[in-house]
């Protein structure tokens, strides 16, 4: 896995891990939805998917934080990454726009 040390790929390695992570959330409403749906079926009763879907989102949205907290820290992790790499190439410039080169 990634650490916190600031690399070239931190950008890419926070795009991929938010990715996941929205897709995993995405999951879990489709499969809370379905879920809905397939027992409204089962008692014979009509629900309609708009309904399902908000259900599902709700019941999914503190779920997440309980089913996907390595995800989660992931994502938290190279977001710490990228902002150390963004905080270092700031203060490179500042550093060389106030003449302190450090070559």
């Amino acid at each position: 896995m990634s650490d916190a040390t600031p690399t070239e790929g931190a950008g890419r390695r926070l795009a991929r891990s938010f990715a996941l992570y929205t897709l995993a959330r995405l999951g879990l409403v489709a499969v809370i939805t379905a879920v809905i749906l397939g027992v409204g079926a089962l008692v014979h009763l009509a629900v309609p998917l708009l309904v399902a879907m908000l259900f599902a989102l709700l019941i999914a949205m503190p779920l997440s934080l309980v089913l996907f907290k390595k995800l989660r820290s992931q994502v938290n992790r190279d977001i710490a990454a990228v902002d150390a790499k963004r905080r270092q190439e700031r203060e490179q410039l500042m550093s060389r726009l106030q003449g302190k080169d450090e070559r």
